[in-house]
């Protein structure tokens, strides 16, 4: 019988306390994601069909070849087996009438431009556009939206705008009527988001970890939610400070409910329900 600990029972390939404790490293330097000790099961589960895939036996074989070809297509595939996508419409909707109230009062004469951060599947960008097509009262509103997001596979399901009707179940009728169209056919079942929408919104993909970032603000919004959870505090408050600096003067960074910002406080104003504002120059440490 095994004691040590680095067998379990009947797993279809090698996978021992060291190979997962070598996963968490290579996870949080490539995309700075802190898993936490408990997540053996799940890293095993999601990896597994990695090794399928590729044929290999063992999980330090897999890991192994990532180390030997650090510029493999491969590397993005590992990042997208272990990001979470937990995302809908208008999740947290307060955020959403924050950001009516924040661009119905935006001084006119320029293009506005919105950043989701963590853009997943692709529900936050879209809620971002109807709420901005909401504010303004057009289909066509003055805005652009970079929707960004380390994982490619869910980035390419957000470029389509194709979504499953119980993903769209909770939105008012009037809503659905306007910024969906309902599948016939062989794609009943399903609503794709409409092009004027679709319009509106650049998907790209982004590690928030790259040491340059392929963007320039002022964005009037930052979206960055049920992100920062992932993170250890040193890279918290990294990318607060690189958050903050695109910030127009009035514009706002939304987080998720469960983040905290004890660590950065000094560097935003808090405007309600976790929106901040970037703190007076002179005012952050």
């Amino acid at each position: 019988m095994t004691t040590t600990g680095d067998s379990a029972l009947e797993r279809e390939f090698g996978f021992t306390t060291a190979d997962f404790e070598r996963v968490r490293g290579m996870i949080h330097r490539r995309a700075g994601i802190a898993l936490a000790p408990g997540k053996r099961d799940l890293v095993y589960s999601r990896l597994a069909r990695r090794l399928r895939i590729t044929g290999h036996r063992r999980f330090a074989e897999y890991l192994d070849a990532l180390d030997d070809a650090p510029h493999t297509g491969e590397w993005q595939e590992f990042v997208n087996a272990l990001t979470t996508n937990l995302t809908s419409f208008f999740r947290e909707p307060h955020h959403f009438d924050r950001l009516r109230d924040q661009l119905a009062s935006w001084p006119r004469g320029r293009r506005i431009l919105l950043w989701s951060s963590a853009a997943s599947t692709g529900e936050e960008a879209y809620s971002i556009a109807i709420a901005a097509a909401e504010a303004f009262g057009t289909l066509s509103p003055p805005v652009s939206i970079l929707a960004t997001d380390i994982d490619t596979a869910v980035l390419a399901t957000a470029a389509r705008g194709v979504y499953a009707e119980e993903r769209v179940a909770g939105l008012p009728s009037s809503q659905l009527r306007r910024y969906f169209r309902r599948g016939i056919g062989a794609n009943r079942g399903q609503c794709r988001v409409i092009d004027e929408l679709r319009s509106l919104i650049s998907f790209r993909p982004l590690n928030l970890l790259d040491a340059r970032w392929p963007l320039r603000g002022p964005f009037a919004a930052i979206f960055c939610r049920n992100v920062m959870i992932y993170f250890d505090k040193p890279t918290q408050r990294a990318l607060l400070q690189r958050f903050i600096p695109l910030l127009a003067d009035d514009g706002l960074l939304f987080l998720g409910h469960s983040e905290s910002l004890f660590e950065a406080g000094q560097l935003l104003v808090s405007e309600g329900r976790t929106a901040y504002r970037r703190a007076a120059i002179g005012q952050a440490a």
